[in-house]
């Protein structure tokens, strides 16, 4: 069990009533899953972001951490997450898209252990080091393209893409466990937002089920330093 300090714990605007009322919000919009919405107050979203952006840590929005990207809704987090485990424990999961690791740190919360890509190496570094200060020890996090993991030789549980993406590598799906779950929010043709889609993989082949739209930054190939 992470032992958070003070720090974590934090105070006024990221302090625990504040949190505690970013989890009722999450349950208003249909959060079930109380395995994820424990993970979702345990780990202190303020630790992700800018310190500038502290105060805004446990509003129900976006945030911008750098690179062009964004640590997302804390409502798509805990959607993802709750899609992912749908009911179970999963043993290994793998995230491509490490980004600022505050989605690695719930799924780490929740499963056995994480395998986490980034294809921005400052950010990678600095998830990692979050991590490490926050105790998250069941997480690795490797600068790669989550694009290309033909030499990936694991089995994963669940697979969840936080970016969008135009395009589905089989990969992705031959790296999923009988019964495994691929979360990615997939965006047809040139359309804005897109859905998330769940992908399972069975003893025949693979079932698709189409969620909620949402808007996420485009899934990139290739490495950036």
């Amino acid at each position: 069990m992470t032992k958070l300090g003070e720090r974590d714990e934090g105070i006024g605007m990221t302090g625990p009533r504040t949190r505690a009322r970013l989890i009722e919000s999450l349950r208003e919009q249909g959060i079930r899953d109380e395995v994820v919405l424990a993970a979702m107050l345990a780990i202190p979203r303020h630790r992700f972001v800018e310190e500038a952006l502290a105060s805004r840590a446990y509003d129900n929005t976006p945030l911008p951490i750098g690179y062009g990207q964004t640590i997302s809704q804390p409502y798509i987090v805990a959607r993802m997450t709750e899609l992912a485990r749908a009911g179970r424990r999963p043993g290994n999961v793998l995230e491509i898209g490490t980004g600022c690791g505050y989605q690695t740190a719930i799924l780490a919360h929740v499963c056995d252990a994480v395998y986490s890509v980034e294809r921005i190496a400052p950010l990678a570094a600095k998830a990692r080091q979050t991590l490490q200060q926050l105790r998250i020890a069941n997480v690795r996090i490797k600068h790669a393209d989550g694009t290309a993991l033909a030499e990936v030789d694991l089995m994963f549980d669940a697979i969840v893409v936080t970016a969008a993406a135009k395009f589905v590598p089989p990969e992705w799906t031959r790296l999923l466990n009988v019964g495994g779950k691929l979360v990615v929010p997939y965006a047809a043709g040139n359309a804005e937002y897109q859905n998330l889609i769940v992908t399972t993989r069975t003893e025949t082949g693979t079932r698709q089920e189409q969620f909620e739209p949402v808007r996420f930054v485009p899934l990139l190939p290739g490495l950036s330093g």
